[in-house]
Formats: structure tokens, C-alpha cells, sequence
């Protein structure tokens, strides 16, 4: 099954909104039974419609659902019969079209159906509003941006409907149209699907600018389901779509879908080997290394051993090897425990556990409340009335509330095994692709209960993997897309490979010191070939045989390359791992952040990336279950201007003052003023209406039935909230029927008769439902805004409306969501006027929606305000303060979510991401140009109102998806960038997965800076993986994240000791190690450079090769491990409390070009003074019986005085000491005593080394040995030292004074200031809230009173069995 191919328009009559960004869409046919939206006529003459591209419309436009049912009344013939025509194919078979003819006057024949479709127009344009997330522009405006058009009447689509034209003109021939009938309709009798007069037909038409011919590929005709014959639609490259046949393998197989199981690892069996040595070899000193120990091979050419390299890089290979196998170990165990899920899989007519990997396309499958789906799945059938379900995508897209799918009317009530087993066909789907919120789909019935049907599939039907059923006991569904193929996995991308800030810093010096080895080199291959050719006379005892100067002079840069080879250090790298690898675990067993409540520790799943902690400068970040719960919790109420609250404050706890309550009261309390104050009839009016006011489905399962709670079905979380709060009070509402809600008040039912609902959406920021009382009168209860409310409130009789804005006021501050409530008595006279208008605006055929607000309006008047209520949206423990103290660090923080606006900006005050006092930068542009202008327009205020008194450091860019979708656009990335980075916070709201990824990959690659993502969900994956460092939440339902991240904490708050203490710690650790080991082996193979001008490069080494390799392996290798491991510039507390010293990671003050060749320049200095002056001291080396020490004696005085002296350096630049630290660097040299005995006496008999036979005596005994290697280290740290006297005292940084507040232990005078910023805080809080009130309230728009209307709690739903 090829692509669908990106530069080709298709004419389709299954369009719906879906078709109309991806296809330019010719609706040919027009079928009621079809969902096809016409609009835009474009091609007059011809009554053809182009979809393209229209203005969003606000969403009190007519609502899908309402349109569709006009659409089914329609096809009942309510609105007279559509136009029919029948033709005769050229085999003699004939077929009844629904289409609209040609030509204006058969067009213009039945007017109903035209005023039926311009209904349909609006509601698609409805289901195209603003709150939708958005799927990106479409084809058509993607080419418009890119088309250097400048003449209006010369645009792309034009051109297109010309050649439309041409091209169907074309086609009317009765050849061309009878040849295409035949491919799309296969008549019955051949063994083909039997369609009827209402199917519909596919027609490719030519991609716009192109020259080719028109596309004569049509659609193959159909097959059976069965395992035999071929498949039943074409399945060529060109197919934009594929074939599913249900619950038939078997049909399946012949296809090769993707299998289930899932990977996120970084290495398989196969991909292993060359993924890590092209890794490893990415870092230039194995690469060198790897060179080394080949010329090394070389007989003739290397002064030293020939495996002193090529075995220690296999050492340093293998530990690497090791390290990456564990750690990619842990991610394969993570995919095969969900890859071992188990799944329930008809088979026959009964269900049998599956594991998840072994789930099939085409498999029908059922999924039980509170289970992940497996696969993306198109549902058959429910527990639920019209086999409607609830799921919930925090997962895959952010949102909090619960999405309502529904099945098809005619699978609806296949409700066992038997039923389900009993469907047959096959289902017609688009390809797999990354797209969340569109689905394009056909169920072909071959028989059976449903007969010989076509019917439309849309995303109302699809149910993605990563969400989870809620609110439903159980639901049937086939598979259409498994593994890799889902829209989840299809938004991950796989694993990279990520290199860190200091490995791509250390390579680039690695380059500059081989160029330099080379240098060093060439000069001594030089000067060997020139005085050797000068000298030539006089070394007859040499073999130097004639005209072989240049092949001497390329074997002696090889020598000499070999010589001076461990002027890189190789154990640098393995030294890098194992250091890596024990802060990865000083992470794992950290116990501060350790979550007690689930069992969950902080777990670093690669270590490759923990010095990147300490230097990130951008984090960007998921909202739902990353910095919020999820949980809505019903905390506090104003109820008459009397405050109530779950829990109050022994200082806030009410009291009367002059005859005026002041304080707070607990709910016990409110329960006692309900049965007994002068107050009761006012709070069991509100909590009345909190009990009946919603659309909340109560349910009593199994397992809530048996603790005797209730559990509330409700796709908004804060409606769910209210319900459970008034049930808490002792409202219980408990019993839905089509007509009446039933509420149980003080242990008696209340029976309420609902007349009607007034729905939500975000124009009215309101619900309201009329509603019969028990006692027979007629009540209007509205809940909504506070802006929205206050306003629509009578003017006299609210007594209490300026005490309930001063506790909105105090619930805001706390960051609550809150709601204001009201009523008004409705006489019946006035419910019948308005009763009939309402039901008139409901029946309308144009502008639905706004006859109904409209009508709404008229009844929402004149209300009595009674309180209101304070939500919490539970943030995560420490969330706000750890936004706060990472911002002091200079981190600048992005929030990217799935949610709404108006939650996110709320969330974004609450967790203190956006301050009383910043100004925000909103962009809701539909539009690419609109968008540029506006980002344009904002970035030149700001570039033109730096240096006046306004405060533009105090920013915030809010964007929603759409427009996000534009900024991401070549020609204006670089304005959105470019503004983004000027504001303190940004936040990006309403956005897809892969919308996430690619605003990550923008700042990464526009931007010097390291980046952290930071999420919960399968959403977040691509984001967590395109950033530099990835850390997810672990220890919530989904996993998905914390499988796939670098990191995994249990909660937000634990990043602040993450990056602020570990990542500062790691980077400052590995910055002075890798500087150490350079500076360490340049101390001493320098000094080998120095001799060789003495032995006239000769190639003669100073020091026995195995002492060489020695010295970096063993003698100098802990010090560097107790710096990376053990040492602290500052302690925890100390870097908690002063976020500031983060700062220099970002800065790169401890690791960079500049330190890195100050350290190289100080060791070229020291080796300077360790040859030279040494060799001054030892230039009579004559002992006591006139005897001369010798050309060994001599090497190992300087190698001991140079181990001495690094050894010195190394305790000089340590912060902290521990026993590990004392064991490192004095241990190293008692070490390298003990050795040098035993080594001198054992090597020359076992005949590995002869150079050190008989020396000690000779070294020991040596009174200058003893000299040399007291005052030469001593003269070389003397500058040392003095430097950093002289930075300490007279050119301090910030953490020098921090370093001393920590030694002295000084008080920090800082908590006053605290104290006074909180007040501002405060102060500036209220400001904000007086000048614009917003409102928190989630709730999904339209559709909730139908499905309110099918619930009958009263009857036992089906069991599914």
C-alpha cells in the first residue's frame, strides 16, 4: 500500500471537513445517507463545488449534530424527494445516481435540498471553530504561502477550476463515463459488493501546476471478505486508503499490516553494533586512538609496545558497550511489559486474552472501564444508550475533560458475542498517519443483521491507543491500526542519539591537540632528517641506507605520532562513562526525591546526558499531569456572603463582628445551617442547584455499588467536581431518566422534571437548565462567569454581590477555579411564550445556534445572584514554588498543552509561571498573513518602547494551535522565535504532539541553548525526545513518557533539585575532570617533546613504555574519578538557596574554549619547569663511587616529579574532601612507590621490562630524587596558587561569596525581603483580577443534552455477554 501521494487533489463526494483541509474536494453526488458538505461553489456553470479554505465561524453557528439530524429527515423525503437519475452502462446493468445533474436549470430543481445543504454548509463550518485544536492550514493554504503569485485573478485555484473544467468536460462523454462506472461499481452478479443507489464515487483530478495528462487511476472494484480471491479494493501505490476485513485474518494477512508491538529502545539486535561505533566514533579521540594502535601495528615504527593503545581503547570500548546494553536493557523491559498487556479478542463467538503484541488488524476486540485501548479502534457497540462512550485522552492530547465517542445507529445494538461475531464486511480507511483529530472511513456491510450497506465513518467513531475508557463498563470494536502504524506512535519519533554540550566542546580541543601532536610531529621528524643529514659523517654505527629520506621522514612523523599520542588523554572517555554512570546513580539514590505515596524513585535512564542538567536554559513543558493532577476537588463556597470551606485556618475560622459574619465556616458546620438557621433556604437553594444544574450521568457499578458510592459520569471535570461537592453536603443526586433527574435530600428523593438545557460554550461562558420542582413551580438555574453572571443580574434584591466579588477575589488569589450561581422563579405563562420560542429556534433551518442563544438570553434575566463556588484544580505539590525558583535561575520556562486557553492561562497564574504583573501577548490569528502581522506588529512595540518607563521585561506570549500552525511557517518562524524569546513565559495551548516536537526543534535549532522537555503522556514522547534532555513523570497512569525520556521523576517539583543541585553539581564535576586529564597527560608527554631536542629526535622515549601507559591507567586515574564523583563547588542547601549560581552552566564559565587552554597553557608551563629544572639538578647525577645514574635514573626521577605534581594540582583545585578524595590523590603516589620496587625486580625476570633492572638502589639511595620531587611540584603550584589567591580576593564571583556564606555559616537576612515581595504579590493579584475577570470553567460545547436524553439509569445495562 503505497503513500498517499502529497501533490494530488482529489475530486470525493466523502468530503466532510476533514477533506476540505487535506483534498480539494468536487462533490459529484449528492447522498443524505452521506455526510457531505457542500460550500464555496466555485465552477457556477456547472453546479460543482470546490471546498476551500473558509473563515472560521463563532460556535453559536448550527451544530453537526442538529445538521445531521436535518440531513436523516432529509433522506426519510420530509423535505421531498432528491433528485434521481437513472443511466444505462454500456453491459446493459444500470444505476440509480442521487447526484446533481449538470447544468444550471437541473441544479436549481428542488430548492428544499439546497436550503438542506446550505444548512450543512454552516455546520461544518461550526465544526471547524476556533476551540477546536487544530489540525495545521490546509493543502490549499500551505500552496498559497508558497506561490509567488502576485496577480489576484491568476491564483492557483483558479487554475485548478479551469482544468476542472477541461477535465470533466472530458468525462461527459458516455464512453469515458460509462468505462468509469464499470471500475467503481462492479455489478452484483459477479461476485462484487452489491452498492446501492446512494453510493458515492472517488475521482482523482491533477495536482494543481501540474503539466501531466489527467490521472485516469480510478478506484478497483470490490471483493468479499473472505480469506480467498484478492483484495477487495486495489491496493497499488496510488491507493489512498486501505482495506480491513473484519475479524478475518486470514483476508488480512495477504495485506502485511504492522504488528503490535511497540519499541521505544535505542538499539535492537541488528542496529546495535553499528548504532553504538558510529556513536562512539563520533568522538574524535577514539577516532584517534583507533589510528594510533593501527600504525602502531607497524614493525619498525612505534618506539613503544605495540598493543600500550589499540588494547587499552578495546578496554574503554567494552566498558561503553556495557554501560549503553544496561541501560537500553531497562527500555526493552519497559516496551515488553506493555507489549505483554493482555486484550480480550473474539474469536468464534467468544473472547479470549490476548497479549497487546499479538493483536491483529481487523481483530474485534472488547475493553472494559478504567482499561488503556491497545490499538486505534473503531467502535461497534457500547454498555452506554446509542452506543456512546467515554474516554479520556489526557494522554494523547492534554485535555482534562472526557471525549464522547458514539457508534454507528446500525452497530449500535450488537450488544454479545454472537452479534458481533455475526457482522460481515470489511472496513475502507484512510492510511496511517499522525493526524489525532481527523478519520476518514467506510464500514461495507456484506449481509448479515445490517444487509448490503456503505455507511461513514468519522472521528466520532475512532478511539485512539493511549486513551482510557472511562464512565463505561464496556465497548466492542475491530482494530484498524496496530503498533507503529497508530496515530500515537505515528507522532514519536524514534530514539536519537543525543550528544552533549561538553562532548562536542571536548572534540573541538580534541582536533586543536591533534593538530598540534602533528605540529610537534613534523618538527621532530624534521629535525631528525635535518641532523641526521648534518651529522651523517659521524654516525656510521647507524644503518641509514641512501634515497630514503622521504620514506624515513613519513616513518618518523609516525614515531613520533605514536610518541607524543597520549598528549591525548584515552582513558578520558572511559573515565567520562564511569563518572557519568556514578552521578547517574547518586540520582537513583537520591531519597529527596524519592515519592513516598507511589513507591517511586528518581531514575536516570541514560547517563550519557547528566551534565546537560546543569546547563539548560529552556524548559518546555506538558500542563495536565505534569504540573496539575488532573483532579478537580470542590474546596470552598460564598454562599448569601458567607464564606464555607472543607478546611479552615484556626485564624480564619468565622466569628461575628458589629452583627456581620467575618471568617470562614467548615462544612460540617454548613450542614447544621442547612437543617437549622435563618440561612437554610438560601443554601439549600444553591446546593440544589449544584445538584440539578449539569449534565452529569450518575452510575452505580459493581464495584461503586458495593461501597455504596456513586460514580459521576461527566465530560467536564469541574461539573463532576460540583456534583460530588453537593453530595458531600447531602445532595445526592443518583437517578437520570430521559426527562427527570432524581436528587436524595436528607434521606428522601426529590423528582425534578428537565425541561430544558441551555448548553455551554465559549461565546456564552454559561449553562443554564429549566427545571420543574417538586413542588411544582418552575426554576431557571444558571452557572457560569462571574462577567457573564453579574451582568444579567436584577438590579435590586442582591444584597450580597459586592461581599461575593471580594471572596472571588480571595479564591482567585489561591488560585481557584471559580463560578458565580443564580436563579430566578419562572411563572407559567412566561415558561409557555418562551417554551414555544424555543422550540421554534431549535427547528430552525439557518443560524441554529444563535436563535437558541438568542433565546436563551431572552430567559437569563433578572437573576438573583446566590454565591460561589472555588474549584481546585489540584496542582502538584511544589509546583509553584519550583517555577518560581527556576525561573530566579535564569531558566526560561514553555508550557506546551493539549487544553483549552482560558484553563491554561489560569493554570499559568496559578503555578506562578505568569505574574500579577506581566502583560500577555495573545494570538488567536486564523489566518498565515494575520499571524505574521501580529507577530510582526508586537515585536516592533517592543523594539520601539525599550528605554521608555514601560516594563517590557514582563512579557507572556499566549498562542493557540491554529496559529501556532502559521508561526511554525519558514517566513515566520523567526518573528515567533524571535518574540517568544523576549517574553519571561510563554504558552502554547490547544496544540497537537507533533506541534510540540516541532516548536522544540525550532528553539534547538535557532538557539545556542540546551534544552528540557518535560511531560507525562504518550503525547509528550516526540517533545520529550527532539529536546537535548528528556525527563517524564513517572509514578501516574501513563508511563509512556517516563519509557522514552532520560530521565524519570514522580512529580514536577523534583526537577528543581534535578537541575539545580545534580545538574549544577555534574557539570561543574565533569568540567574539572575532563580539564584535569588533559592538563595531566599534556604535564608529561610534553616533556617527552623537550627531550627529543636533546637526543636529536631521535624517537628515544625518556620513560619505559609501560610506565607510560601505567601512568594514565593506574597512577593518575582515581584523582579524576574523586573530582567527578565526590567533589562540590557548593553544597545542596547552598545551591537550593541561591538559584543564581545555576547561571554558569548556562554561561559555560567552568567548561569552555578559554578554560581549556588556560589548563593546556599551565601545563606546557609546569613541564617547562619539570624538565628543565629537573634536568639542571640531575645534570651530574655522579654518585658517591663516581658511578653515573644513567639515562632510566633519570626518566624516573622526572616521571615521579611530574606524577608529584599533578598529584599537587589535582588536591589544589578539590573543594570537598572525603575519604574517597584522600584515597585518590595521596593514595596514587604511595602507590606509585610501592610499585616502582616491585616492578623493577619482577619485570627483568619474567622478562617483560629490562629497563629497571638493578635502578632502585640508584633512585632511593639518590638524595637529588628526593629533592627534585619536593621542589619541583612546589615551584609549579606557586603560581597556581598565587592565581587563585588573586581571583579569590581581588576578582571574586558570585560563588566565591556563596562559598564563604556556606564556610562561615552566615545568616541569610533574605526572608524579610520574602515577606514583602508576597504582599506586592498580593497587592498586584487583586489589581489584575478588578481590571480583567476571565473564567476557569471546562466544559465541552454543544451536543450534551441529547446525550443526557438517552440515559435512563433506572435500567440494567447490558452486560455484553
Amino acid at each position: 500500500m503505497g503513500p498517499k501521494p502529497s501533490n494530488q487533489y482529489y475530486l470525493s463526494a466523502y468530503g466532510g471537513d476533514d477533506a476540505a483541509d487535506e483534498n480539494l474536494t468536487l462533490n459529484t453526488n449528492l447522498d443524505p445517507s452521506r455526510h457531505s458538505y457542500l460550500h464555496s461553489p466555485l465552477v457556477d456553470d456547472d453546479a460543482i463545488s470546490v471546498h476551500q479554505p473558509q473563515p472560521r465561524r463563532p460556535a453559536h453557528q448550527l451544530s453537526v449534530r442538529r445538521a445531521v439530524e436535518r440531513e436523516e429527515r432529509a433522506h426519510r423525503g420530509e423535505y421531498g424527494e432528491p433528485f434521481r437519475e437513472e443511466e444505462e452502462l454500456d453491459d446493459g446493468s444500470s444505476f440509480v445516481s442521487m447526484s446533481k445533474p449538470y447544468g444550471k436549470k437541473a441544479f436549481q430543481a428542488d430548492s428544499a435540498q439546497q436550503r438542506i445543504m446550505e444548512e450543512l454548509d454552516d455546520a461544518h463550518l461550526d465544526r471547524e471553530h476556533v476551540s477546536r485544536p487544530s489540525r495545521g492550514p490546509s493543502m490549499y493554504q500551505r500552496m498559497q504561502f508558497e506561490e509567488e503569485v502576485e496577480d489576484e485573478n491568476d491564483t492557483p485555484l483558479r487554475r485548478a477550476s479551469i482544468r476542472l473544467k477541461k477535465q470533466l468536460s472530458k468525462r461527459r462523454s458516455r464512453a469515458t463515463s460509462n468505462a468509469m462506472r464499470r471500475s467503481v461499481f462492479a455489478p452484483a452478479d459477479g461476485g462484487g459488493i452489491r452498492l446501492d443507489a446512494h453510493s458515492e464515487a472517488q475521482i482523482p483530478l491533477q495536482a494543481i501546476g501540474s503539466s501531466d495528462g489527467v490521472n485516469e487511476q480510478l478506484v478497483g472494484g470490490g471483493s468479499g471478505s473472505g480469506g480467498g480471491g484478492g483484495p477487495a479494493f486495489g491496493a497499488g501505490d496510488g491507493d489512498n486508503f486501505r482495506v480491513v476485513h473484519i475479524g478475518n485474518r486470514e483476508g488480512n494477512a495477504q495485506y502485511k499490516y504492522k504488528h503490535n508491538r511497540v519499541s521505544t529502545a535505542k538499539y535492537n539486535v541488528l542496529t546495535f553494533l553499528p548504532k553504538f561505533l558510529f556513536e562512539q566514533f563520533s568522538k574524535y579521540a577514539n577516532v584517534f586512538f583507533l589510528f594510533t594502535g593501527c600504525i602502531q601495528q607497524i614493525s619498525g615504527v612505534s618506539p613503544t609496545s605495540r598493543w600500550t593503545t589499540i588494547v587499552p581503547l578495546l578496554v574503554v570500548l567494552a566498558a561503553t558497550a556495557a554501560k549503553e546494553l544496561a541501560e537500553d536493557l531497562k527500555r526493552h523491559k519497559s516496551d515488553s511489559e506493555m507489549n505483554r498487556s493482555m486484550a480480550r479478542v473474539l474469536f468464534g463467538a467468544t473472547f479470549e486474552e490476548k497479549a497487546w503484541r499479538d493483536v491483529e488488524v481487523g481483530d474485534i476486540v472488547r475493553v472494559e472501564n478504567k482499561e488503556a485501548l491497545p490499538a486505534d479502534l473503531v467502535v461497534l457497540s457500547s454498555s452506554e444508550p446509542e452506543g456512546m462512550c467515554y474516554i479520556e485522552t489526557s494522554n494523547l492530547d492534554g485535555e482534562t475533560n472526557l471525549k464522547v465517542k458514539q457508534a454507528l445507529p446500525e452497530t449500535a445494538t450488537m450488544l454479545t458475542p454472537a452479534d458481533v461475531a455475526a457482522l460481515k464486511g470489511h472496513l475502507k480507511t484512510e492510511l496511517p498517519n499522525d493526524s489525532l483529530y481527523t478519520f476518514e472511513g467506510t464500514l461495507v456491510s456484506e449481509g448479515g443483521r445490517i444487509g448490503f450497506k456503505e455507511l461513514p465513518l468519522d472521528p466520532t467513531q475512532v478511539l485512539l491507543r493511549g486513551a482510557i475508557l472511562r464512565n463505561t463498563d464496556w465497548i466492542y470494536a475491530v482494530v484498524v491500526f496496530t503498533g507503529h502504524e497508530t496515530k500515537l506512535m505515528r507522532n514519536a519519533t524514534a530514539a536519537p542519539i543525543k550528544q552533549t554540550n561538553v562532548e562536542k566542546t571536548t572534540n573541538r580541543q580534541i582536533i586543536f591537540l591533534f593538530l598540534i601532536l602533528i605540529l610537534l610531529a613534523v618538527f621532530s621528524a624534521l629535525g631528525s632528517q635535518i641532523l641526521t643529514s648534518r651529522n651523517r659523517d659521524q654516525l656510521s654505527y647507524l644503518y641509514l641506507p641512501d634515497g630514503e629520506g622521504a620514506k624515513t621522514f613519513v616513518k618518523n612523523i609516525l614515531t613520533f605520532i605514536i610518541l607524543y599520542n597520549n598528549l591525548i588523554p584515552i582513558s578520558l572517555m572511559v573515565t567520562m562513562e564511569v563518572v557519568k554512570f556514578q552521578q547517574a546513580q547518586l540520582i537513583n539514590a537520591d531519597m529527596d526525591m524519592y515519592d513516598e505515596s507511589s513507591d517511586t524513585p528518581a531514575l536516570a535512564r541514560t547517563s550519557s546526558l547528566v551534565e546537560e542538567l546543569g546547563q539548560v536554559e529552556y524548559i518546555f513543558s506538558d500542563k495536565t499531569g505534569t504540573l496539575t493532577c488532573n483532579i478537580m476537588e470542590f474546596r470552598q463556597c460564598s454562599i448569601g456572603g458567607v464564606m464555607y470551606s472543607d478546611v479552615v485556618e484556626a485564624g480564619k475560622r468565622a466569628r461575628v463582628v458589629d452583627g456581620e459574619v467575618v471568617g470562614q465556616y467548615d462544612f460540617s458546620q454548613l450542614r447544621d445551617h442547612i437543617r437549622d438557621s435563618e440561612r437554610s433556604a438560601l443554601l439549600f437553594e444553591f446546593f440544589q442547584l449544584l445538584a440539578t444544574c449539569h449534565t452529569v450521568i450518575p452510575e452505580q457499578g459493581a464495584a461503586s455499588s458495593a461501597s455504596g458510592e456513586i460514580e459521576y459520569q461527566a465530560s467536564s471535570p469541574d461539573e463532576a467536581a460540583l456534583v460530588k461537592g453537593a453530595a458531600t453536603i447531602g445532595f445526592v443526586f443518583h437517578t437520570r431518566k430521559p426527562r427527570s433527574i432524581t436528587v436524595g435530600v436528607a434521606g428522601e428523593d426529590r423528582e425534578y422534571e428537565v425541561l430544558n438545557i441551555n448548553e455551554f460554550n465559549s461565546t456564552r461562558k454559561r449553562m443554564s437548565a429549566v427545571l420543574r420542582c417538586p413542588d411544582g413551580t418552575i426554576k431557571l438555574y444558571c452557572k457560569g462567569a462571574d462577567t457573564v453572571i453579574l451582568e444579567r443580574l436584577r438590579e435590586d434584591g442582591n444584597p450580597h454581590v459586592q461581599t461575593t466579588l471580594k471572596h472571588l477575589e480571595e479564591y482567585a488569589t489561591e488560585g481557584l477555579r471559580t463560578l458565580c450561581i443564580a436563579m430566578r422563579d419562572i411563572s407559567a405563562d412566561e415558561y409557555r411564550e418562551w417554551s414555544a420560542m424555543h422550540a421554534k429556534a431549535s427547528t430552525t433551518l439557518t443560524n441554529r445556534q444563535q436563535e437558541l442563544d438568542r433565546v436563551a438570553e431572552m430567559i437569563e434575566r433578572d437573576m438573583c445572584l446566590l454565591g460561589a463556588t472555588a474549584i481546585e484544580d489540584k496542582l502538584q505539590d511544589g509546583v509553584p514554588q519550583t517555577i518560581f525558583t527556576l525561573a530566579q535561575a535564569g531558566i526560561k520556562i514553555w508550557v506546551l498543552t493539549g487544553d483549552r486557553q482560558e484553563t491554561a492561562i489560569n493554570i499559568g497564574y496559578s503555578c506562578k509561571l505568569i505574574q500579577e504583573d506581566f502583560s500577555l501577548i495573545i494570538c488567536n490569528e486564523t489566518t498565515h498573513w494575520e499571524t505574521k502581522e501580529f507577530l510582526q506588529k508586537k515585536l516592533d512595540a517592543i523594539k520601539e518602547g525599550r528605554g521608555s518607563n514601560i516594563d517590557f521585561e514582563s512579557l507572556a506570549l499566549i498562542i493557540d494551535g491554529r496559529s501556532l500552525d502559521f508561526a511554525l511557517e519558514k517566513d515566520v518562524e523567526l518573528l515567533f522565535l524571535e518574540l517568544a524569546t523576549l517574553c519571561k513565559a510563554v504558552i502554547c495551548c490547544r496544540v497537537s504532539p507533533l506541534q510540540k516536537a516541532l516548536v522544540v526543534k525550532l528553539v534547538k535549532r535557532r538557539k545556542k541553548a540546551i534544552l528540557l522537555a518535560i511531560g507525562d503522556g504518550a503525547n509528550d514522547v516526540s517533545m520529550i525526545q527532539a529536546a537535548h534532555v528528556g525527563v517524564g513523570i513517572s509514578g501516574q497512569e501513563g508511563l509512556q513518557a517516563a519509557r522514552s525520556a532520560d530521565f524519570a521523576i514522580a512529580q514536577f517539583r523534583y526537577l528543581r533539585k534535578l537541575l539545580l543541585v545534580h545538574g549544577a553539581w555534574s557539570y561543574h564535576r565533569l568540567s574539572k575532570m575532563i580539564l584535569f586529564s588533559f592538563y595531566k597527560n599534556i604535564t608529561l608527554y610534553i616533556t617527552q617533546f623537550w627531550y627529543a631536542i636533546f637526543n636529536v629526535f631521535s624517537g628515544q622515549t625518556v620513560y619505559e613504555s609501560w610506565s607510560i601507559t601505567f601512568y594514565t591507567v593506574f597512577f593518575t586515574v582515581m584523582p579524576p574519578f574523586a573530582i567527578g564523583v565526590f567533589d562540590q563547588f557548593l553544597n545542596a542547601r547552598s545551591l537550593d538557596r541561591y538559584p543564581e549560581m545555576y547561571k554558569m552552566g548556562q554561561q559555560r564559565v567552568f567548561f569552555n574554549a578559554r578554560a581549556f587552554w588556560g589548563w593546556a597553557i599551565n601545563a606546557f608551563y609546569h613541564s617547562v619547569i619539570l624538565f628543565f629544572l629537573g634536568t639542571a639538578i640531575l645534570f651530574n647525577d655522579s654518585e658517591h663511587d663516581g658511578l653515573i645514574g644513567g639515562h632510566w635514573v633519570y626518566g624516573v626521577i622526572i616521571y615521579t616529579a611530574v606524577l608529584a605534581t599533578v598529584l599537587v594540582k589535582a588536591a589544589l583545585i578539590t573543594n570537598l574532601w572525603t575519604k574517597w578524595t584522600v584515597v585518590a590523590i595521596p593514595g596514587s603516589l604511595v602507590l606509585w612507590f610501592i610499585f616502582l620496587p616491585v616492578y623493577a625486580v619482577v619485570a627483568p625476570k619474567f622478562r617483560t621490562s629490562t629497563e629497571y633492572d638493578g635502578i632502585i638502589v640508584h633512585i632511593y639511595a639518590n638524595p637529588k630524587f628526593w629533592f627534585s620531587i619536593i621542589l619541583l611540584p612546589v615551584l609549579c603550584m606557586l603560581r597556581d596558587y598565587s592565581y587563585k589567591y588573586l581571583k579569590r580576593m581581588y576578582y571574586t564571583k558570585a560563588y566565591h561569596v556563596v562559598q564563604e556564606i556556606q564556610k562561615f555559616n552566615i545568616p541569610d537576612y533574605r526572608p524579610r525581603m520574602e515577606r514583602f515581595k508576597k504582599a506586592v504579590h498580593k497587592v498586584r493579584l487583586l489589581q489584575r483580577l478588578r481590571r480583567t475577570r476571565g473564567y476557569a470553567f471546562s466544559q465541552n460545547e454543544g451536543g450534551q443534552e441529547k446525550i443526557i436524553r438517552a440515559y435512563d439509569t433506572t435500567i440494567q445495562k447490558p452486560k455484553g455477554y
